[in-house]
C-alpha cells in the first residue's frame, strides 16, 4: 500500500506495518479523502499526511506529516499543505493546525510549515515527575 511505503520511506527506520496503518484507516476520525499524497515523476511516495477534522471545534490538524529523503527541498511537502487546507474548509474547518516537535531544532520544517502561512501559536513544554523512594 502507498501510504505504509510513503510512511516508512519518510521516517526510516520505522517499524510501521501494513497492520497499524488498517487501524488509523478504521479509526472513526480518519477519512481517506484527507489522506494526501504526493507521488514522484518517479513514481516513489515522495510526500504524505493526513489531516484530521474535529468537527465540534471547527479545526483541523496534519499529523503526520512527512517526505521521502529522496524528494527532500524539493517541493513535495510544500504541495499538501495549500489543498489540504482548502479541503479543510470545505468540511467546515476555520482553523487549521500542524504540530513541528523539536521545532528549533528542525528549522526546514518550520520553514516550510511558516512558508505556507502557519505561524507559532503555542509551544510544549516536557514535564518530566521524577520517582522518589519510599
Amino acid at each position: 500500500m502507498a501510504a505504509v511505503q510513503a510512511h516508512l520511506d519518510a521516517w526510516a527506520p520505522s517499524p510501521y506495518p501494513a497492520e497499524s496503518h488498517q487501524g488509523v484507516r478504521q479509526t472513526a476520525a480518519y477519512q481517506s479523502d484527507l489522506h494526501i499524497l504526493v507521488e514522484a515523476q518517479d513514481g516513489t511516495m515522495a510526500a504524505s499526511t493526513i489531516l484530521w477534522l474535529d468537527e465540534a471545534n471547527r479545526a483541523a490538524a496534519f499529523e503526520p506529516v512527512g517526505t521521502h529523503p529522496g524528494h527532500r527541498r524539493r517541493g513535495p511537502a510544500r504541495a499538501m499543505p495549500l489543498p489540504g487546507m482548502c479541503l479543510a474548509r470545505a468540511e467546515g474547518a476555520t482553523r487549521v493546525t500542524v504540530a513541528c516537535p523539536g521545532a528549533p531544532g528542525h528549522p526546514r520544517a518550520r520553514g516550510l510549515y511558516y512558508g505556507v502561512g502557519f505561524r507559532e501559536s503555542t509551544r510544549n513544554a516536557p514535564l518530566i515527575k521524577t520517582r522518589t523512594e519510599g
